[in-house]
C-alpha cells in the first residue's frame, strides 16, 4: 500500500455504492398506503440515513399510531429485502471507484445503517469486489449518527480512522463519519451537506479519479 493514500475506503451503502433510494421510496409508499397514508419525497428526505428505529416510529405516528415503530421497520426491511434480492443498481463511478481502490491495495469496508440482511442483499450482489469488511446495524449497540460503526469498521482493518476516507450520501450518515475523526467526502443528492475542515461534496463518485483521491490526501495530509 502506497504510503501517500488513505489507510482505507469506507462506504456508506445507500445511495453512496448503490442506487437504492427509489427502491426506499417505493416500499415506504407501499407500506404506508396499506394505511392510506400519502408517502412522499419529504417524507423519505426526512428519513435519509435512518436509523430505522427513527423511521418506523415517524411511519407509525404518521399513519396515526395503528401498530408500533418495530412493526413498522420490519415490515419496510422486508419489503426492500424483497427488491434488493432482485439487485439493485450502483451508483455512478461506484465500480470503478472499487477498481481503483482495490488496484491502490486500499482497504475498503461498507458501514451502513441498514439491517444485515440488506446489506448481505448487496454484498451477494458484489461478489466480484469482496468488502474487507462489512458493518450493519445488527453489528452495533448504537447505528449512526453516532460514528460506532465507522470506528469499529477501522479497528477491525487495523487502520487509523483519521487516515481514512468515508463517502456519505446522508446528512445522518455524515454526521457520523464526522464524529469518527475520519476525512469525509460527500455525494448529497436529496439533502444539501455543507463543506468543512474535513468535509469534501462532489457531484458523483465519478469524480474520485486517482488524480482526485491523490488531491484529497495532500490535501489533509500535508
Amino acid at each position: 500500500m502506497s504510503p501517500q493514500t488513505f489507510d482505507a475506503v469506507l462506504f456508506d451503502m445507500d445511495g453512496t455504492l448503490i442506487d437504492s433510494e427509489p427502491l426506499w421510496l417505493i416500499s415506504e409508499k407501499e407500506l404506508m398506503a396499506q394505511f392510506d397514508f400519502e408517502w412522499t419525497s419529504e417524507h423519505q428526505a426526512f428519513c435519509l440515513g435512518g436509523p430505522m428505529p427513527r423511521i418506523g416510529l415517524y411511519m407509525n405516528d404518521l399513519a396515526g399510531n395503528p401498530k408500533d415503530g418495530p412493526y413498522f421497520a420490519q415490515a419496510l426491511i422486508d419489503l426492500m429485502a424483497e427488491k434488493l434480492s432482485q439487485g439493485a443498481p450502483l451508483m455512478p463511478g461506484a465500480l470503478q471507484l472499487l477498481d481503483e481502490v482495490t488496484r491502490q491495495q486500499i482497504h475498503f469496508a461498507l458501514v451502513s445503517a441498514s439491517p444485515r440482511v440488506l446489506v448481505d442483499g448487496v454484498l451477494r450482489n458484489l461478489a466480484s469486489h469482496h468488502f474487507d469488511v462489512s458493518i450493519s446495524s445488527d453489528d452495533v449497540t448504537r447505528t449512526k449518527p453516532d460514528p460506532e460503526g465507522y470506528l469499529k469498521a477501522a479497528s477491525l482493518l487495523n487502520v487509523d480512522i483519521k487516515r481514512c476516507l468515508i463517502l456519505e450520501d446522508s446528512e445522518t450518515g455524515t454526521q457520523a463519519a464526522m464524529a469518527s475523526g475520519a476525512c469525509v467526502v460527500a455525494i448529497p443528492h436529496i439533502v444539501p451537506i455543507a463543506e468543512s475542515e474535513r468535509v469534501r461534496t462532489v457531484a458523483s463518485l465519478e469524480q474520485l479519479t486517482e488524480l482526485k483521491l491523490h488531491e484529497l490526501y495532500t490535501e489533509w495530509f500535508h
